[in-house]
């Protein structure tokens, strides 16, 4: 099992996802603890999920509707900062150079520890998991992390123009690796996990009361893949350390 840096040591996070409610599904639980430890979360978000929507839905008021969505769920675990980058379509994200140079410009910004990012390699066994927006917002963070955002000749602009000196994040997390090593035990904050999942109602409020079942269910397993105690649930993770 990996061991990261202790929460302790940590004293800015920054969770990088795709679409609106792909930080809850994946990390929920564990926003809830760091929060509770005093730790400061910010959420970025790539695109709006514009494309997260019925068929006869008036698409236009699509990004509106999630970002509201999204305030809601990171009220419930506790997350006030939450960010968006403007340009970058739903179903269209790759890992471009713009794409690297905006989240370098998030990163600098906010001078996390520790980022948290959707893994870029697809997992076959969860493929829902490995949406391709999501392997590309993976890949670009990652990029982004190392060796982008620590080198200062890297958008040099970043610095000279906006006053964005280059930053070295400490470790990266992936959400969705098809081999995670570390797990977070979310038994006592998994409720309010629910509860952000439910705010995201335009996605999940036809699954009804099965929406806590299925994420019960998810997470009890996942904690017994990863060794926790019968009865709790976790959240895993493949951790890199950036030395």
């Amino acid at each position: 099992m990996a061991q990261p840096r202790p929460d302790t040591e940590i004293e800015r996070i920054l969770v990088v996802a795709a679409h609106p409610d792909d930080a809850d599904f994946g990390l929920a639980g564990t926003m809830a603890t760091w929060v509770d430890a005093g730790i400061e979360v910010t959420l970025l978000c790539v695109t709006h999920g514009e494309q997260g929507a019925r068929p006869d839905a008036d698409i236009t008021t699509i990004p509106a509707l999630r970002e509201a969505e999204q305030q809601a769920a990171c009220a419930a675990y506790g997350v006030s900062d939450v960010r968006w980058l403007a340009g970058f379509r739903d179903g269209w994200v790759e890992p471009t150079f713009e794409l690297q140079r905006e989240i370098v410009r998030v990163i600098r910004a906010v001078r996390p520890q520790r980022v948290v990012c959707q893994s870029p390699e697809r997992n076959y066994d969860r493929l829902q998991a490995s949406h391709p927006d999501h392997l590309a917002a993976g890949e670009a963070t990652v990029r982004a992390c190392y060796p982008a955002a620590e080198n200062p000749f890297a958008w040099p602009e970043l610095h000279s123009e906006e006053g964005l000196p280059f930053w070295h994040v400490g470790e990266i997390w992936l959400m969705a690796h098809p081999a995670p090593d570390h797990v977070v035990d979310i038994t006592d904050t998994f409720a309010r996990k629910v509860a952000a999942l439910q705010a995201h109602a335009s996605q999940t409020a036809h699954r009804g009361e099965e929406l806590e079942a299925f994420l019960r269910r998810m997470t009890g397993l996942m904690a017994q893949r990863m060794g926790l105690p019968e009865g709790r649930l976790g959240e895993a993770f493949k951790v890199i350390p950036l030395n």
